[in-house]
């Protein structure tokens, strides 16, 4: 990557160098210190640390512990839009330095409050995210992108009078801070949304007047802007959407050209602009999440069976879920270090969280786990920042 230099030898100068960050920092926090009113110190076009290359700098930059990024962000513009970038997530990588956090949504037990919670990687809850902004949503799509996290659309009741959205919000978990991004360009909730080759994409669900779209839009980030892209064959909802090479798979939900729930694939090749279908798709499903190159779906009408895609082949197999540790028929999935986590959707304390390892010896897939949420698990995401 231009203008960062990797290898043993950046990373000696910059461990020598972090004492002058340390240095800095207290400089620029002080009352008295002149470097706070200066627009000289604080440039976009000044070097991010005087006296050090860029790469240098970069390499500094994010050796700082994670729990000091918010700090750094409020000591200049030129700090907080590296700590905002790709290329700040890019170095961190480099360095050996990402961190693993599970992002669960959670519900009360009254069903009256949500919130988002961040659990490291042994389970332990980290903290709260702060509230997003705009009213109280349901229906909303969720991705995440370039370590941050992206909630989209949805709708909102007000006054007792329902209404679809097209705001959507980013989180940075680096700076553990809210920021608007460019509305869609249609407001729609139950759609389907995944991540493809650095872009969002957005599809069907129900628009303003509760009509059953077919439209679809692509964001990118580099720009802040939505574009529509070519349209599906016919309107789908409630159906959810994932990525293999390069391609977008929609599945799931139903269709107006369908009777009952949809079996069919919508696949969008963003080279060629166009879709496919393929009809072996799953129906019904509750809970769904990519682990490696695989897909893995629980059906509403076998929820003690895990549906397993394989993308090279379009094949589907069932793997059975244990009863040890929870006889519960409904879950969530979440990630976690290559391993997907199953989290009951009833709140029994005897209940634990079952692991599945599809890397593990033939036997020793499934597992009990620690890692719990606080309370009902309505979603989660994976965040390597």
């Amino acid at each position: 990557m231009p203008g960062v230099v990797s290898g043993k030898k950046r990373i000696t100068e910059a461990n020598m160098c972090f004492s002058t960050l340390t240095e800095l920092d207290k400089l620029t926090h002080s009352k008295s210190n002149p470097l706070l009113t200066s627009q000289v110190a604080f440039d976009l076009d000044s070097p991010l640390l005087p006296g050090l290359p860029d790469d240098v700098a970069k390499c500094i930059l994010a050796l700082v512990p994670r729990s000091n990024f918010p700090a750094m962000g409020t000591v200049c513009k030129k700090w907080r839009s590296f700590i905002r970038s790709k290329e700040f997530i890019t170095v961190r990588k480099l360095l050996g330095l990402l961190e693993e956090w599970l992002c669960i949504l959670t519900m009360d037990p009254e069903g009256k409050q949500s919130q988002w919670e961040v659990l490291d990687c042994f389970g332990n809850r980290h903290r709260l995210l702060p509230l997003m902004p705009g009213p109280v949503k349901a229906g909303f799509g969720v991705v995440v992108i370039n370590g941050k996290l992206v909630v989209m659309a949805g709708y909102s009741v007000i006054d007792g009078t329902a209404s679809a959205s097209a705001d959507v919000y980013q989180y940075d978990s680096c700076l553990n801070s809210w920021s608007k991004l460019a509305n869609m360009n249609v407001a729609r909730y139950d759609f389907a949304c995944a991540e493809v080759n650095g872009k969002i994409y957005a599809v069907g669900g129900y628009g303003m007047d509760g009509e059953s779209l077919s439209s679809a839009e692509v964001y990118d980030p580099d720009t802040d802007k939505w574009n529509l892209i070519e349209s599906l064959r016919r309107p789908r909802w409630g159906c959810f959407a994932c990525s293999f090479d390069g391609k977008l798979y929609v599945m799931g939900g139903r269709s107006s050209f369908t009777i009952g729930n949809s079996k069919f694939v919508d696949v969008y090749n963003p080279e060629r602009h166009t879709w496919c279908q393929m009809k072996n798709g799953c129906v019904m499903v509750t809970a769904h999440a990519v682990v490696g190159k695989k897909l893995f779906c629980m059906e509403w009408k076998n929820q003690r069976k895990l549906t397993i895609f394989d993308p090279e082949d379009n094949s589907w197999k069932m793997v059975p879920v244990p009863l040890t540790g929870s006889s519960s028929i409904g879950f969530r999935f979440g990630i976690l270090d290559g391993k997907l986590l199953l989290f009951s959707l009833e709140e029994e304390p005897s209940y634990s969280t079952l692991l599945y390892d599809p890397n593990a010896a033939s036997g020793s897939e499934w597992q009990t786990s620690k890692i719990k949420p606080s309370g009902l698990c309505l979603c989660s995401v994976t965040i390597k920042a």
